[in-house]
């Protein structure tokens, strides 16, 4: 078992680590949408496709043996709405939350008034929220529906492998297939314009 300072020091050097690709590369994942649909252009829609990949198997390979520890939480139409507010928030401050730190970081101030509003936006929600759903009440989080609380429940990879007995790698190779076909035949529509 790692000591706290070890943590800290190796939670450092990755976050830096990552912090130096995503700023050298641009890597966005609002323009990994919005490239794609508005300019047809795929470049960080490729890269964003093969960490989607990396991780699902990464996640799900922890998931079958026992080492994964998944949230588990409900998806209702509070989270369809969040994330709908959130995504035409991005797309108006023009970069994902990780581009606006790094824009921040190299002293964009138009990113800096994001970030500050980004918060603000959370400390909001947490303080407007009802406290059966924030923070997540387990009472409150069943994975079935409930209509009543707008929840639709939740199927995962967990949830999957629980109730079918079949290991979540599993589904995860089936997420991986459907996302190497999407990078797939972006590949060829790139490669016949």
């Amino acid at each position: 078992m790692m000591s706290a300072v070890g943590e800290c020091l190796l939670a450092f050097i990755f976050g830096s680590i990552i912090g130096l690709l995503v700023q050298r590369s641009r890597f966005c994942n609002t323009a990994a949408l919005r490239d794609a649909i508005l300019f047809k252009t795929y470049r960080n829609t490729k890269a964003l496709l093969v960490a989607m990949m990396i991780l699902t198997i990464g996640f799900t390979a922890f998931i079958s043996v026992g080492e994964g520890n998944t949230m588990r939480f409900d998806v209702g139409l509070n989270q369809v709405l969040g994330l709908f507010i959130f995504g035409i928030g991005m797309v108006l401050a023009g970069a994902c939350t990780v581009s606006t730190w790094v824009k921040a970081g190299e002293g964009n101030i138009g990113a800096l008034w994001a970030l500050i509003f980004t918060f603000v936006g959370m400390f909001l929600f947490s303080l407007i929220w009802s406290f059966n759903f924030w923070p997540p009440a387990p009472a409150a989080m069943t994975g079935e529906p409930m209509l009543k609380g707008l929840q639709l429940g939740y199927a995962n990879a967990v949830t999957l492998q629980e109730k079918t007995g079949i290991p979540a790698i599993f589904f995860g190779l089936i997420q991986f297939g459907v996302l190497f076909i999407i990078y797939r035949l972006i590949l060829r529509k790139e490669q016949t314009v």
